[in-house]
C-alpha cells in the first residue's frame, strides 16, 4: 500500500507525458498517463486519481468531453491544459467541471503550485479494499501477493500479478490489447501489443496447466484476451 498522492495525466502529445511524468514523480506523485479520454477512463476503472490533468485536444474523446464525464461520477479536481486560442473550448472545460487550468507552454512549477493548491482541498484517495478475490479455480489474496490455482500456490512478478489482477476483474469478458496495456503500463504504451504478448506467455507458463493449449487466458485474435478461471 502507498499514502502517495495518485495523478492521472491525460495528453497525446508524448513529450507532454515524458515531462509531467518525470516531474511529478519527482515530487513523490504516483503517476499514469493516457493519451486520450477513452484510455484515461479505462485507467480509472480499477486505479482511482487523486488529481486528472488533461489536455483538451485529443483524438476519440477530448478534454471537455472527459471533464463531463468524470464530473458526473466523481468530485476529484480537474486541471485543464489549453494553448493560446482555445479561449471557447477553455470555458466549455470549465464548464464541464474543469477546476482549474494552464496555458501552454508552461512553467513547470507553476503546474505544480496549481497541483498542490488543487490537492489541498480533497483528501487523499481511501485505499482499495485488500479482501481475497476467490473465483473458480483461483485465489487472489491481495495483501500477502499471493495466487493459488487448484490450491497450487503459483509464484508472480509485480507485473504479472497486476495483469492477472486486471483480468481477474473482468473475468469472461473480452479485454482489449489496448484496455490492457493502459491499465498496466500507462496510456503511452497502448501501441507496445508485443510487449503484452510476452507477459501473457509468462503468465500462461506459471498459471496455465498446458501453456501450449491455454484454458484460463483465452486468446481473442486481434482483439484481446478473455479470462476464464473454471477449467
Amino acid at each position: 500500500m502507498t499514502d502517495r498522492r495518485r495523478i492521472l495525466v491525460v495528453d497525446d502529445e508524448p513529450q507532454i507525458t515524458r515531462v509531467l511524468r518525470t516531474s511529478l514523480s519527482s515530487q513523490s506523485y504516483d503517476v499514469r498517463a493516457a493519451n486520450d479520454g477513452e484510455t484515461a477512463l479505462e485507467i480509472m476503472r480499477d486505479w482511482t486519481p487523486d488529481l486528472v490533468i488533461t489536455d483538451l485536444s485529443m483524438p476519440n474523446m477530448d478534454g471537455v468531453e472527459l471533464c463531463r464525464r468524470l464530473r458526473a461520477s466523481t468530485p476529484i479536481p480537474i486541471i485543464v491544459l489549453s494553448v493560446r486560442g482555445e479561449e471557447r473550448t477553455k470555458v466549455q472545460a470549465l464548464d464541464a467541471g474543469a477546476d482549474d487550468y494552464v496555458t501552454k507552454p508552461f512553467g513547470i512549477e507553476e503546474l505544480l503550485a496549481r497541483v498542490r493548491a488543487n490537492l489541498r482541498r480533497v483528501p487523499p484517495t481511501e485505499p482499495q479494499p485488500a479482501a481475497p478475490l476467490e473465483i473458480g479455480d483461483f485465489r487472489i489474496d491481495f495483501a500477502a501477493h499471493k495466487v493459488t490455482v487448484a490450491r497450487r500456490e503459483v509464484h508472480l512478478t509485480p507485473k504479472e500479478f497486476e495483469l492477472l489482477v486486471y483480468l481477474a476483474r473482468h473475468a469472461g469478458k473480452v479485454v482489449s490489447h489496448r484496455a490492457l496495456l493502459a491499465a498496466i503500463w500507462g496510456g503511452h504504451s497502448t501501441d507496445q501489443v508485443e510487449y503484452l504478448r510476452v507477459f501473457v506467455g509468462q503468465l500462461r507458463k506459471k498459471l496455465e496447466p498446458d501453456a501450449a493449449a491455454p484454458r484460463y487466458i483465452v486468446t481473442e485474435p486481434w482483439v484481446g484476451y478473455r479470462f476464464e478461471p473454471e477449467r
